[in-house]
């Protein structure tokens, strides 16, 4: 497609609601694979409060979601924010579904035409965008960041990913097809 030929924002819905929806399937896979001893860990050479855990990353990541729902589409309801202090890989996993429907919700919504989502708030101090492709770059930047200081620090306190669950990460045909929300329940 030539740029002049570029879909509207509201065609483009559809592909914007999939792809931050593989985004969550993605920290799902991560949080799901990671040692349970690496959560709240620090490498021994580096004090406690001069790096985030990875419980802190997770709950960093959940919590800005809370607020670009809070600030861009105040019509919907805004979960609950996490305390990094205190998460559980399963209130991690339950809190980034939720809010990942959120998100999913905020994106069709500010895509499809309606009107209802007006500008992408990133934060209150800095300037909103125009509802658009840029809006879901930068949330899926922001979490593959963060994603992949979460694979860094777990391989530097001695807990890697399996290289096939790193595989799994990029296998975006398969991260693309539907899926069922999760719930919150772990199946072993």
């Amino acid at each position: 497609m030539s740029p002049r030929q570029q879909p509207s924002p509201h065609q483009f819905a559809p592909a914007a609601v999939r792809i931050f929806a593989a985004n969550e399937r993605i920290n799902q896979l991560l949080i799901g694979q990671l040692n349970p001893a690496a959560w709240n860990a620090s490498p021994p050479s580096m004090p406690r409060s001069r790096v985030r855990s990875i419980a802190a990353i997770f709950t960093h990541m959940h919590n800005v979601r809370t607020k670009w729902i809070r600030l861009s589409a105040p019509h919907i309801s805004v979960p609950t924010q996490l305390n990094r202090a205190h998460c559980t890989p399963p209130q991690a996993r339950t809190a980034l579904a939720e809010s990942a429907a959120r998100c999913v919700q905020l994106l069709a919504e500010a895509l499809d035409g309606s009107q209802r989502v007006k500008k992408f708030w990133r934060d209150r101090f800095a300037r909103p965008w125009p509802p658009g492709a840029e809006m879901l770059c930068y949330m899926i930047c922001h979490e593959a960041h963060h994603r992949g200081q979460i694979c860094m620090l777990a391989h530097q306190l001695g807990f890697p990913l399996p290289p096939r669950i790193t595989a799994q990460m990029w296998s975006w045909e398969r991260l693309l097809k539907p899926f069922p929300v999760f719930t919150g329940e772990v199946h072993s």
